[in-house]
């Protein structure tokens, strides 16, 4: 049972009935806003390890500007994007965010850098964390506790204000915040809650408020990949099918420096780079069937990987969602966390522990060094991978155990690790490659699952999109288990795909028509008790009639297809009707039929009361309360209205205060 006591039993919280026959109405275009106009849409992709930010004026949305390059950067790791690290002073301040932040906290002295407070990967929090709430706590690398809130809102505050001063700076004059729609995106399998955060956060960075919230898009990475994909030409993509993928570049490409720059028509512009999207629906769109062909979008990023299948809707090219976006925690996070198991493997987890605590910013170090090698990885490497161990892990290591490094790896019975002279584990690419294998699995079983399910079939298209699709381990494996059932593309510049689709999400937010709901919505009512079909502890008595109380009455399903914008409409009536205080309590829960409001993983999220006092009394005996809900971008607004007087009240659906 819930710990919500009957809503009709508890006193002064008046119930409601449905009226028969409950009708819905469709009314999609009742309730269109007026277009706000901005000069400008600035998406930022707030990624796990990475994060940045892109812009594109609404005069000219052929040209999507990818933000300026960053001072720092790691050898062997392009820097389009800059790492998600946020560093506050031991006064608990904004001071930096990236490689800014990062070398900072590298080069404090140890005694310094333990009141320093510096936190990286933090997002995967919010899809990790069961019962968000505005209040939920963030740890930094010194182990001190910092509320989410207040770390999300500063780093979406220095996006904000990093891409307001590059506007400025193009324009030659200040650019308003007035003036830009923000478009974020978060990934499609996390919980309500945690998109509502996000809302929440860029409101306290003053990207938006609750006044003004079209002025903020949340969208969702998969999706924005998706609008992206749609746009490709031949020339922009890599169709592993037909070539052997190295580093998703052509052999005679250095790595690094990404795809022959004479493809994309890329203009040069104070730093910025310049993308042209043709106004037109790629080839490859048109050679898929409206309503029979679909594709699937798999966005592997740091943290999670998302999975979502879309069918297209011709003649517009609009998208529809047809199967509910699923995925799990298995980003490139997880090499790196299998790097530490070994790590921990020849060290010994309480040395690895310790000097995590003790020296944190040359932690910070050694994952570097790892990550420009975990990039190296290949299916047809045979030169082994080098990674430089800072010298106060050696020293460390020393003081702790009283032996070596070399002495330990000796002594350890990792066979692919050994110690170089120069100071370096030495990996065979047989041992790097078994790093990444746990992580890949998952993600190629999840997929075998989606392609399993009913409604997903005819895919012709697989397209990988995400910074951990630039990983040649991943393409060939996702290639060697679907490519016989359908295509698997890579967009080139890949890590960038969800950035730019989010600027022309942001440009034409109408273009995605279809999503399945999360949740199934509905709201507490009262209906007459029957015998034999109610259960008897349900039945409660209210001047001689005979009520079913806790009866959730449904708006919407879990999976259901929802159009977006779309309202859902419900008519009750006071159980009562002398009752001029209506209450109507809305409620979700992840499971499909759910009957009873008192049923374990039903959560309310919304109250609307009515007060009906005060006016006319000649209102009709059976009173009609029109409740309506709307479906949005990642909110639901719902309203109730008394018909007889008009008189109405609103309320956002909320996860994160119940």
């Amino acid at each position: 049972t819930s710990t919500y006591s009957s809503p009709a039993k508890s006193l002064g919280d008046p119930g409601i009935t449905p009226l028969s026959p409950s009708h819905i109405a469709k009314d999609s275009d009742a309730d269109d806003a007026v277009e706000q106009l901005f000069l400008v849409v600035v998406a930022i992709d707030f990624g796990t390890t990475s994060s940045g930010y892109a812009y594109s004026f609404t005069k000219e949305p052929e040209c999507i500007h990818v933000m300026r390059r960053w001072e720092g950067g790691d050898p062997g790791v392009s820097n389009q994007k800059t790492p998600t690290t946020i560093l506050l002073t031991p006064e608990r301040k904004f001071h930096s965010f990236g490689y800014a932040a990062r070398d900072f906290y590298h080069d404090l002295d140890p005694t310094e850098s333990k009141h320093w407070l510096y936190f990286e990967k933090f997002k995967m929090k919010l899809h990790t964390t069961s019962n968000l709430t505005m209040e939920t706590d963030l740890t930094a690398a010194n182990g001190k506790k910092v509320k989410a809130l207040e770390i999300f809102a500063y780093a979406l505050q220095f996006f904000k204000e990093q891409a307001l001063k590059e506007l400025s700076d193009q324009g030659g004059s200040d650019f308003e915040n007035t003036e830009v729609r923000w478009v974020i995106t978060v990934p499609a399998i996390w919980k309500q809650p945690a998109k509502q955060f996000m809302r929440q956060a860029a409101y306290k960075a003053g990207m938006a408020s609750p006044e003004n919230p079209e002025q903020l898009i949340i969208a969702l990475e998969p999706e924005a990949a998706s609008i992206y994909c749609r746009k490709l030409r031949l020339h922009q993509m890599i169709d592993l099918s037909s070539r052997a993928p190295v580093n998703g570049y052509s052999p005679s490409d250095t790595i690094g420096t990404g795809f022959t720059q004479a493809k994309e028509h890329i203009r040069r512009n104070r730093q910025s780079r310049t993308f042209l999207v043709e106004n037109v629906i790629g080839e490859i769109w048109s050679e898929l069937e409206e309503g029979s062909d679909r594709y699937i979008v798999v966005d592997s990023g740091g943290g999670t990987v998302d999975i979502t299948v879309h069918q297209i809707r011709l003649p517009e090219g609009h998208l529809k969602e047809l199967y509910k976006a699923t995925g799990g925690p298995y980003g490139s996070l997880g090499v790196d966390y299998e790097f530490e198991k070994l790590l921990c493997k020849i060290f010994g987890e309480d040395f690895i522990e310790q000097f995590k605590i003790k020296r944190p910013a040359a932690w910070v170090d050694l994952m570097i060094a790892f990550e420009s090698r975990k990039r190296a990885a290949a299916p047809d490497r045979t030169n082994p991978l080098n990674i430089t161990l800072p010298f106060s892990f050696i020293d460390y290591y020393k003081k702790f155990r009283g032996h070596s490094v070399e002495h330990a790896l000796r002594k350890s019975n990792v066979d692919f690790v050994k110690w170089s002279s120069q100071g370096m584990l030495r990996m065979s690419p047989d041992a790097m490659n078994a790093l990444f294998k746990p992580t890949i699995d998952q993600i190629v079983q999840h997929l075998s699952d989606v392609f399993d399910k009913p409604e997903v079939t005819n895919v012709k298209f697989l397209f990988l999109v995400g910074g951990f699709a630039e990983s040649p381990l991943l393409q060939q494996a996702v290639q060697s288990a679907f490519g016989s059932s359908c295509r698997v593309i890579i967009p080139q510049d890949v890590g960038l795909t969800i950035l730019k689709g989010a600027v022309l999400f942001g440009l034409d937010p109408a273009v995605i028509k279809v999503r399945r709901s999360p949740l199934t919505y509905g709201v507490g009512v009262l209906n007459r008790f029957v015998e034999g079909k109610h259960p008897p502890e349900k039945l409660l008595i209210k001047d001689g009639t005979r009520w079913c109380t806790d009866v959730f009455d449904k708006f919407i399903s879990a999976d259901q297809s929802v159009a977006l914008g779309e309202t859902v409409t419900r008519s009750y009536t006071p159980a009562k009707p002398s009752q001029l205080v209506i209450v109507i309590n809305i409620y979700s829960s992840e499971q499909d039929n759910v009957s009873f409001i008192t049923e374990s993983g039903v959560k309310k999220c919304g109250t609307l009361r009515l007060d009906l006092t005060g006016t006319d009394a000649s209102v009709p005996n059976r009173r009609e309360i029109k409740t309506l809900m709307q479906f949005g971008d990642t909110e639901i607004k719902a309203m109730a209205i008394d018909v007889a007087t008009s008189k109405s009240v609103k309320v956002g659906i909320d996860f994160l205060n119940y």
